[in-house]
């Protein structure tokens, strides 16, 4: 594997493969952080010019964490499918680029060759794809799953609904969440993110958003999103619980940070499967965020975006309804500026298309990040472009309980409006028996949660 390049007559020697990969990534605070980033622009550009003359057999040859250390490293390369990888192997990054950018290639195409792709392989032509190219390619590939209802067609933007209370008061939530199903939002899941990470509470916020879809007949889904262990001791006490919920990272020493392992995992697929109150066959929700391994010092010298990937290589085992990275979430540590979070939001996307999951994104930002809200719409615009599964919304964009910004019920409502996308099938159905929508347009009811009350 050459690991040399002569550039504007300075010669660059890279140690291996994973300072390659770290040193091509876009400028990120977070690599910084690790003291593992290029230099300058001219040794990024020296990284991408050698990463994209490595074959697709280069990567794997060379792992950046092996499958005998790290247990989501032996289960990305178990998933691989090794006839159509046989087929790839002698690709270049640069080819495998060319490829998913052909305008003579679809998402069939894509989809087949998916399978043949380690995440290490995926994260790799990442970098050296440019943000119009993460948009283009992502864009061809359609991701539909089916929970209670099915989303991710072509043509549709779901949103969550997150209607979170500060002390997990039932009636507040109930309210945001009738504001929320006022815009037509709520298709992708009304999912809660609980103060209190207990199983009586998360039985109650589970009930509540239960009897709600219940009473008006709402074609959606539930979910809490407490730690697994919680959501598990709930479902076994009677909780109504259409997914189960875990946020993941993408390395083994990373998901102990979170308290999990895969066998917790295959544990709760199996429970989720027997007990819960969906048909499926998609029953997982996985959030995932460049930069958690690095919060948690479970790295091991990787890159975010690497490891980001990652994330997603060991989601496709489960099969999830959704997948969202919480792109802005952590702060400035890991993602400087706006700049950094839109690179972020737009490479989490394409590589969890490029996984096959119905990749959603939380396009967010913390008050100390050098951030604000006309970013978050532009990233939203360009998600929604790159056909975005689903994105986040809480009430005016403000999270009251997480305090964080994100994108409002209105504002999903507008990027539809705007890119003459639709909620899901079913639940533009519903909206229009409400009166809610009419034509695929929202009526002047729309906005008022007090039909609901």
């Amino acid at each position: 594997m050459n690991t040399k390049t002569v550039l504007l007559g300075k010669t660059y020697q890279f140690q291996d493969l994973k300072e390659i990969m770290a040193k091509a990534n876009e400028e990120k605070s977070g690599d910084q952080l690790a003291g593992i980033s290029a230099q300058d622009a001219k040794e990024r550009i020296a990284a991408k010019y050698i990463l994209a003359d490595l074959t697709l057999s280069d990567i794997r040859s060379n792992p950046l964490l092996s499958p005998e250390q790290d247990e989501v490293s032996r289960v990305i390369d178990e998933g691989i499918n090794e006839r159509i990888y046989s087929e790839i192997k002698n690709w270049t990054i640069a080819e495998l680029r060319e490829y998913l950018l052909s305008s003579i290639i679809g998402d069939s195409e894509i989809k087949r060759i998916s399978r043949g792709l380690t995440s290490e392989m995926i994260a790799a032509v990442t970098k050296i794809m440019t943000n119009l190219d993460l948009i283009q390619a992502a864009a061809k590939i359609e991701v539909t799953t089916h929970c209670n209802a099915t989303i991710g067609q072509k043509g549709i933007l779901s949103g969550r609904a997150q209607p979170n209370h500060p002390r997990d008061n039932l009636t507040g939530i109930k309210a945001s969440l009738y504001e929320a199903l006022s815009y037509g939002i709520g298709d992708a899941v009304i999912g809660i993110n609980p103060v209190i990470d207990m199983v009586d509470s998360v039985k109650d916020i589970l009930s509540l958003t239960k009897e709600v879809m219940t009473k008006w007949d709402i074609p959606t889904q539930n979910c809490v999103l407490a730690h697994v262990t919680t959501q598990m001791k709930a479902i076994r006490n009677g909780a109504p619980a259409d997914m189960i919920f875990q946020s993941i990272a993408g390395t083994e020493l990373g998901n102990k940070a979170f308290g999990i392992d895969e066998d917790l995992l295959n544990e709760a697929d199996e429970l989720i499967r027997k007990e819960g109150t969906a048909p499926g066959p998609n029953l997982w929700y996985f959030e995932t965020g460049q930069g958690s391994e690095l919060s948690g010092e479970a790295h091991h010298g990787i890159d975010q975006v690497t490891l980001e990937s990652r994330c997603y290589g060991l989601a496709r085992k489960y099969n999830p309804f959704i997948v969202n990275t919480v792109v802005g979430f952590i702060g400035p540590e890991y993602l400087y500026d706006t700049k950094q979070v839109t690179r972020a939001g737009l490479e989490d996307h394409f590589m969890g298309k490029m996984h096959l999951l119905p990749m959603g994104v939380d396009v967010c930002y913390t008050n100390h990040i050098k951030a604000d809200q006309n970013d978050m719409d532009n990233l939203s615009l360009l998600l929604g472009a790159a056909g975005v599964n689903f994105i986040i919304g809480v009430p005016m964009a403000d999270d009251c309980m997480l305090n964080y910004q994100s994108t409002s019920y209105h504002d999903i409502a507008t990027l539809r409006e705007v890119l003459k996308l639709r909620p899901a099938p079913a639940f533009e159905q519903w909206l229009e028996k409400m009166g809610i929508m009419e034509h695929g347009r929202l009526t002047k009811a729309a906005g008022d949660p007090t039909m609901f009350m």
